[in-house]
């Protein structure tokens, strides 16, 4: 076993902030030696502290990560200290705000979610994290209306969007359903597929000789590069491309972060070259 700082969120602003991005991270942890250290790696890599808050009983969240034939499963510790992210101060406007649904799975942290989308951010990104048994398919559903970009899986598209018909024409039924500007929709080894509002579709697939020593965050990793690339204003292949080349290079090191910053030296050398 090895102790690795994670979560999606926690991952995503890790990634964003090594990219040069400035992201608040909103969350709570525990009084306890846990949330200590989720203090000091935050302080070390420069992200924001002021969005983290502190509970004076619950734990610093925990979750269990088994792999099993290279699939990684999940025991999520229930109560956690982000079960209970509380609301606070004014409705606060941002440029976009990214969010899964596990985050949810709390009448609490519900509240304060609802707090942020009355700010009216610019964009919403949705990412979908269907974990048995924290989730309830009307709060996931809630969660993706208002959005603009959804992110799920082909097991999740198959959970919220079942049926005969093949998963392509499920997941364009899926966005316009939901109102959705675009969809990404990803598949481990195959790749993913981004769909729009506007009709278009792209593909792309990681290169097959990557090494992979986990694939423990890749999809928060690629979420990380969805974002710059909105961010940015980069053209829907490129952000593609560049999103599953960095997914790949997250699955070469052990747990869903670094603080080896010679891996997002070399991504982003190539994206200067490219």
């Amino acid at each position: 076993g090895r102790r690795v700082l994670g979560g999606a969120p926690f991952n995503v602003a890790w990634h964003l902030r090594a990219f040069g991005e400035v992201p608040l991270l909103v969350s709570r942890i525990g009084h306890d030696p846990d949330g200590a250290a989720v203090v000091e790696a935050m302080d070390d890599w420069d992200l924001e502290l002021r969005g983290l808050q502190t509970d004076p009983q619950l734990p610093t969240g925990r979750v269990q990560v088994s792999i099993e034939d290279g699939e990684p499963s999940y025991e999520i510790v229930h109560p956690s200290a982000w079960d209970a992210i509380e609301p606070e101060g004014p409705k606060v406007g941002c440029a976009l705000l990214y969010h899964g649904t596990l985050a949810l799975r709390d009448d609490r942290a519900r509240r304060a979610w609802r707090q942020l989308r009355r700010g009216q951010p610019e964009t919403v990104f949705v990412d979908v994290n269907l974990r048995p048994p924290w989730w309830r398919r009307d709060t996931v559903l809630e969660a993706i209306a208002g959005a603009h970009w959804v992110k799920l899986n082909r097991n999740e598209l198959d959970e919220l969007a079942p049926g005969g018909e093949p998963a392509g024409r499920r997941a364009r039924s899926f966005l316009a359903r939901h109102g959705l500007s675009g969809l990404v929709m990803t598949d481990g080894a195959d790749g993913a597929g981004i769909l729009t509002a506007a009709g278009e579709h792209w593909e792309a697939r990681p290169d097959a000789h990557i090494p992979v020593v986990d694939t423990v965050g890749a999809g928060d990793a690629f979420s990380a590069v969805w974002i710059a690339g909105l961010l940015g204003g980069w053209d829907t292949q490129t952000t593609l491309v560049r999103a599953l080349d960095f997914a790949a290079a997250i699955c070469g090191v052990r747990g869903a972060t670094t603080d080896d910053r010679r891996i997002y030296d070399r991504t982003m050398a190539v994206w200067s070259s490219s």
